[in-house]
């Protein structure tokens, strides 16, 4: 979010180029160019100053966002993007696919955590060179200035501890706190202080989303796994507030907090749900995607919501009585 009225959406895709967009309208902005494989996830920064993308090309680039330009070729030794100029900041090498990247909840932040089909959940600091998954340096800082344990500026949290690749990398309302969601159907809440799980949760079925909704005064996360979805303490690590079992798969999940009803996507046909969360009662269905809907979020104001789908579309769903953004 840049101003009350005013944020962004950043969209990856397997065509390799990440967009960014106004969360508004959905007007195309830029391109981020450069990736050579299928980017499995995009990021903004809170203040959406910088983007990060994980790629099947085994790295993840952070770069400022395109705000006014419109199409940008980065150097190719070099990866995480500006979203002011499109310029590329670091290319963050690793040994195999990267499926998530994750800023800590601040301005302009200086810290990245990735993970992917290394198991390997990794901190890089932005404040250095850009290094690889293997480099060295000095110890990085944590969001809130206090010095993080470790000789080196690229450190693994947990070594050996995930049981599958890693699908979600998030950063909770906690600087000291993220959180990761594994194919080993676990999600565990790692103290970076410790280096060590604070709470683990073991999920029924496939992992599917795992997103916070840190725009709410109550943040939640939210996950996907199996025909169920999950609503934890965005603030207490491991406390799940409730879990709801549908009829059909959820490969995606989003939580309105205010209005209490939830946004599903499935894997198993092209439909986007509406939930009620107390009643657990399906109250509406949205056609319009060709494939199976992976990502589903709510905009920060909450009056819309985002899915995008194996079509290789990005829909904007009104979620408000009142004229809005397109529907003005």
């Amino acid at each position: 979010v840049v101003d009350d009225d005013q944020y962004y959406l950043v969209s990856a895709c397997k065509d390799n180029q990440p967009m960014l967009r106004d969360g508004v309208t959905g007007d195309w902005i830029g391109t981020f160019i450069g990736h050579k494989g299928a980017v499995w996830q995009a990021r903004l920064s809170s203040d959406a100053s910088l983007a990060a993308t994980g790629s099947a090309d085994f790295s993840a680039y952070v770069a400022t966002s395109l705000f006014r330009a419109h199409r940008v070729n980065p150097p190719r030794n070099r990866k995480i993007w500006d979203t002011h100029t499109g310029e590329c900041l670091h290319h963050l090498q690793h040994d195999h696919i990267v499926r998530a990247v994750a800023f800590p909840p601040q301005s302009r932040p200086q810290l990245l955590a990735t993970g992917g089909f290394e198991k390997k959940l990794r901190l890089f600091d932005l404040s250095r060179p850009s290094q690889s998954a293997n480099s060295s340096a000095s110890s990085p800082t944590s969001p809130n200035g206090s010095s993080l344990p470790g000789p080196n500026s690229v450190f693994e949290i947990g070594p050996n501890v995930h049981g599958g690749p890693i699908k979600s990398v998030l950063w909770s309302s906690d600087p000291n706190v993220l959180i990761t969601a594994a194919d080993d159907k676990v999600i565990r809440w790692w103290d970076l202080r410790s280096r060590t799980p604070a709470a683990v949760h073991e999920l029924e079925g496939a992992l599917g989303s795992c997103e916070i909704d840190s725009a709410s005064s109550t943040p939640s996360l939210s996950v996907a796994a199996g025909k169920s979805a999950y609503f934890f303490s965005g603030i207490q690590p491991g406390q799940l507030l409730k879990k709801v079992t549908t009829p059909e798969p959820i490969a995606a999940v989003a939580l309105h907090v205010g209005q209490r009803k939830f946004v599903t996507g499935g894997s198993g046909d092209t439909w986007v749900r509406l939930f009620d969360l107390d009643d657990e009662t399906q109250l509406d269905v949205q056609k319009g995607h060709h494939g199976p809907v992976w990502t589903v979020s709510f905009a920060p104001d909450g009056k819309l919501y985002a899915t995008g789908s194996e079509d290789g579309t990005v829909k904007l769903w009104k979620f408000c009585s009142e004229p809005y953004g397109l529907w003005r």
